[in-house]
């Protein structure tokens, strides 16, 4: 993406909108849609991304736009393909279009699962971008599966008994690629770059495509504002989100400078305070282990370079 070129577009999602000061999601959907252009149909499940964006009588989206209920955001977005390629079949339309979906992880890894199966499944060209902000942040920051271990929320608290989730998150991202799709990817909020290219080379593919978004809340999280970008970076220098994209079966994977320590990105945050008394040591070791063995395992599905001759 042109970065000059791409800011003096019409902004396909405004300001204005009722996101959180420093809400990652409403950069995710800013950054997509330039990406993306004007020729996009946009569903988006019922979340904190709906909420903020489409409080009647008014609307941050620039597109047409779609609102889905919690769990059927994949569905609404397949229909709408489905009747697209059907007029185009009968020379009603001839414009490219692209059809995204946006949900949150609540709407994504658990309560959406089917639908966005079924959707990668039946081979529709369209892309579903989860912004994933590891919880169920509209309704009261209750855990999701994609909560990571000692997380502290609101239905898996800290106490004198539990230390947060005590569960590891689901690795969605391979699940999807488990569907034999043409493309999954993880991004960050943090780096727009990578998003944006992503999102790019997505909507160049023909069939069904996912990108899985690491968005850092400032609600549900709890850090200043301001920090958002730094900890969807922070994510990716220690491992706890890597960033890379899987284009029929083969990965390509964005390696950090410098692989840090996974506590120098938990500390950032209010919700892993607990995580660093010492009676808690044992469990930072184990969630630091997690992530080194999650590392090594993804590295080793990557092909190795081949080697000039």
């Amino acid at each position: 993406m042109n970065i000059k070129e791409a800011v003096k577009q019409k902004e396909l999602f405004t300001g204005g909108h009722r996101a959180c000061a420093g809400c990652g999601a409403a950069i995710v959907a800013r950054q997509v849609l330039m990406a993306a252009g004007p020729n996009t149909v946009v569903s988006n499940a019922t979340g904190c991304l709906e909420v903020v964006s489409t409080i009647f009588p008014y609307t941050a989206w620039n597109v047409p736009f779609i609102h889905s209920a919690f769990e059927n955001a994949a569905a609404t977005i397949s229909g709408a393909e489905a009747l697209y390629q059907s007029w185009r079949r009968q020379g009603k339309y001839d414009k490219k279009v692209n059809f995204i979906a946006f949900g949150g992880d609540g709407g994504t890894y658990d309560i959406g699962l089917q639908s966005l199966s079924g959707a990668m499944e039946r081979g529709h060209n369209i892309l579903y971008v989860c912004y994933n902000n590891e919880a169920y942040m509209n309704t009261g920051v209750q855990r999701s599966g994609a909560t990571p271990k000692g997380a502290d929320t609101t239905t898996a608290p800290v106490g004198k008994v539990k230390k947060g989730k005590e569960q590891y998150r689901k690795d969605l991202t391979a699940i999807m690629v488990a569907h034999g799709i043409p493309y999954a990817a993880q991004a960050i909020v943090g780096n727009w770059r990578d998003l944006t290219s992503k999102v790019e080379k997505a909507l160049s593919i023909e069939g069904p495509k996912f990108i899985n978004v690491f968005q850092p809340c400032r609600l549900g999280w709890s850090y200043k504002p301001e920090l958002t970008c730094e900890i969807g970076r922070m994510a990716v220098d220690t491992c706890a989100w890597p960033i890379y994209e899987v284009v029929n079966g083969q990965y390509k994977i964005t390696k950090p400078r410098e692989k840090k320590p996974i506590a120098d990105w938990l500390k950032l945050q209010g919700r892993f305070q607990h995580l660093f008394k010492p009676e808690n040591k044992a469990l930072l070791d184990d969630i630091q282990h997690a992530a080194d063995r999650n590392w090594e395992e993804l590295l080793k599905k990557e092909a190795p370079e081949k080697s000039e001759k």
